[in-house]
């Protein structure tokens, strides 16, 4: 076994051994939530690792819960605004090492998107996955408009983004959303396994063919989308359905939309 290599962040972890880099989302006490810190960390690892096979994964009971409302959206920190989309999903998107998602268990919001950004997914059986954009009077990030129909076909994935449900690793499954799904208990040994057989072929081929994977089958134009979804985030967190599906959220209540 070659050394294992770490590097120090304040919300995730990372550690790098024959060939592998281990990211993970290290907040269990809020679920694994993003915050900006939380973002930018991640999105350096993807840009900096040196492994030829990236795993990424959450602390604790759940993958990602999707953002900290109470830090992205209603902290002290002024909001970002991007003219183009999110930093992290375009670091994502231009990676050419593999990156396999272990899903351990929730994964909502954006820790869906961590998922659909991701090239392979290996799910807990306690892993449960989720869209709910939808819910909170938003719409989801590159992974979920453009990367979810050309996994799951187009009928499932309007099913999911229209509806915001949640499903089970066996359903994630069924409609091809995951690759496989194993016990908890298992599931970083077997995210490891897979990453340790892309990892053991030629580095440089195995760059090129996930790069020339992306130009044959992924021909939408992420930047035109970007600024797409940059547009409609900014006029959708200024309607009153987002900001009342926010506070609802947090006052644990249900809540009541006029379509404003």
């Amino acid at each position: 076994m070659s050394e294992i290599k770490e590097a120090v962040y304040q919300d995730i972890t990372y550690e790098e051994s024959d060939h592998v880099g281990v990211l993970t989302i290290n907040r269990p006490e809020k679920h694994n939530a993003l915050r900006f810190t939380t973002y930018d960390e991640i999105e350096e690892v993807v840009r900096t690792t040196t492994a030829r096979a990236l795993i990424i994964t959450g602390a604790g009971r759940s993958f990602c819960s999707g953002d900290d409302l109470q830090e992205v959206m209603m902290g002290t920190e002024a909001p970002r605004k991007y003219a183009d989309m999110t930093p992290l999903g375009k670091a994502l998107l231009e990676a050419d090492v593999p990156i396999i998602a272990a899903v351990n268990g929730a994964a909502v919001g954006w820790g869906m998107e961590l998922c659909l950004l991701a090239d392979l997914r290996i799910a807990s059986a306690r892993a449960r996955f989720g869209e709910i954009f939808v819910k909170r009077g938003l719409v989801p990030d590159v992974g979920g408009m453009t990367r979810l129909e050309s996994i799951v076909g187009r009928q499932q994935a309007m099913r999911l983004l229209l509806t915001g449900d949640i499903i089970d690793a066996a359903e994630a499954q069924r409609i091809g959303l995951v690759l496989d799904v194993v016990e908890p208990e298992a599931l970083l040994d077997s995210a490891r396994a897979l990453a340790g057989s892309i990892a053991a072929n030629p580095p440089l081929a195995v760059r090129r063919t996930k790069a020339g994977l992306r130009l044959a089958g992924e021909k939408r134009e992420y930047e035109e989308f970007g600024r797409w979804f940059s547009a409609a985030i900014r006029d959708l967190k200024g309607t009153r359905d987002h900001k009342e599906s926010v506070a609802a959220f947090l006052e644990k209540r249900e809540p009541h939309y006029t379509g404003e």
